[in-house]
């Protein structure tokens, strides 16, 4: 369904997504801030420490109580990385009101405990509890210091890392280790202040009967009490520099198998690249039919894993393959050959076919899942350009080869990144 959207407050807005699909209603609010290295770590912590307690439920435990209460209520939260921007996420579904035994408006409650999560936090003396401070550095901690633990994704961040050096999109979303001791609880505190009075707003509700929800949510004394905020949301700077040769990047660690990623610079941006993009980007490296997979894995034998992501915020594309260590540069060559092969126009019209049915796909899925199609409309609204779901498969569909072989032309690799023993 179509995401509707009010100012409740500058810099506040408020988007009802109506579907009859499900039983359950989905809350979610979403903070965004500009990605800083100076603020990367605490936003990370923040988000960790808002979950412990409100000045009403002063733990996990108080609140997991009430969760239980609202007929097996759940919450979540977490961070992310939107372009150049870090998004606090919190999420609360509960069932509709319709599907309760009781006259109560479980719908406002579930409002008022999510937006005192978020807004009206547990506190001593003017900070947060250090208690929940030090815990939840301590996690922090082992998060930051396991995403060792996974090979594949740690060349990504890498790579990514490397791709933009010095700029807030090569910043780990969780932040760093040395930040962590200089943070406490009442420092903490300060910034999330500071944080709450300056970021951009957004709060969703997906589901059936939710016509009163935008009232529920200006009746809450914490929305009430939010100033107005003046948040301009800036278009991706993705100038592009003319790369003559590709960074090479090789770090050793204990690994049984070399995990190469590649990163990508779509040169030029023409109107409704991202659709182009999409369509290039699954014929290359999306699926057991891409280019990437039946060449580098199937045939050559080379990978055990090689595909293709596409990164729309930043114009990117990540190419991705484990391989033996030995392999690294048969396998470079040969991902090489299947880059030249679009450039050539060197796909079938079936390939496209194939490709667009796999995006119609993963379209179709969007409704299927509320915090999907949350997720979806939440892109919009940063991208600053509402496109419905129709509109999407409409644009996919519209999609030429030769607009694939122009945009072909105009991809260079940034970085070359490859992990190995």
């Amino acid at each position: 369904m179509l995401d509707k959207k009010t100012e409740i407050k500058p810099g506040i807005t408020f988007h009802k997504i109506e579907t009859n699909k499900f039983k359950t209603n989905l809350f979610a609010a979403f903070l965004s801030l500009p990605l800083s290295r100076d603020t990367v770590t605490k936003n990370a912590l923040l988000t960790a420490v808002l979950r412990r307690g409100t000045k009403k439920l002063d733990s996990q435990e108080e609140i997991s109580k009430e969760l239980e209460e609202m007929y097996g209520a759940s919450f979540d939260c977490g961070i992310e990385k939107s372009g150049d921007y870090h998004t606090i996420k919190f999420y609360l579904e509960l069932l509709n009101n319709k599907y309760i035994p009781t006259q109560e408006n479980l719908s406002q409650n579930g409002i008022n405990l999510l937006l005192d999560i978020i807004f009206n936090p547990y506190t001593e003396n003017e900070a947060f509890k250090k208690e929940y401070v030090d815990q939840e550095k301590q996690n922090l901690k082992q998060i930051i210091e396991g995403k060792k633990d996974n090979k594949a994704s740690y060349a990504q961040e890498r790579c990514i890392e490397e791709m933009y050096k010095n700029k807030p999109y090569g910043l780990y979303k969780y932040g760093y280790i040395e930040d962590l001791d200089q943070i406490n609880e009442r420092d903490l505190y300060t910034y999330y202040k500071e944080a709450i009075n300056n970021c951009k707003i957004d709060l969703f509700v997906s589901g059936d009967d939710i016509e009163q929800t935008k009232q529920e949510i200006e009746a809450n004394e914490n929305i009430r009490n939010l100033t107005p905020r003046t948040i301009e949301i800036k278009n991706e700077d993705n100038t592009k520099e003319d790369i003559v040769e590709p960074k090479n990047i090789e770090e050793s660690m204990d690994v049984t198998q070399g995990k190469l990623a590649i990163g990508m610079d779509i040169q030029e941006s023409p109107e409704d690249v991202s659709y182009v993009a999409m369509v290039y980007n699954t014929i290359l490296g999306v699926g057991a039919n891409s280019k990437l997979f039946q060449n580098v894995r199937e045939k050559a034998g080379l990978a055990y894993t090689c595909g293709s992501s596409y990164i729309k915020r930043k114009q990117n594309i990540l190419i991705r393959a484990g391989i033996e260590i030995p392999n690294y540069k048969k396998a470079l060559k040969i991902i090489n050959e299947q880059l030249e092969e679009m450039k050539q126009g060197n796909f079938t019209g079936e390939d496209m076919e194939s490709a667009k049915n796999l995006i119609y796909a993963t379209i179709n899925n969007i409704e299927e899942e509320q915090d999907t199609e949350i997720s979806y409309y939440f892109g919009q609204e940063l991208a600053k350009k509402l496109v419905t779901i129709e509109e999407y498969k409409q644009k996919v569909d519209a999609v030429t080869k030769d607009q694939i072989i122009e945009i072909a032309s105009k991809i260079k690799p940034n970085t070359i990144y490859f992990l190995k023993d």
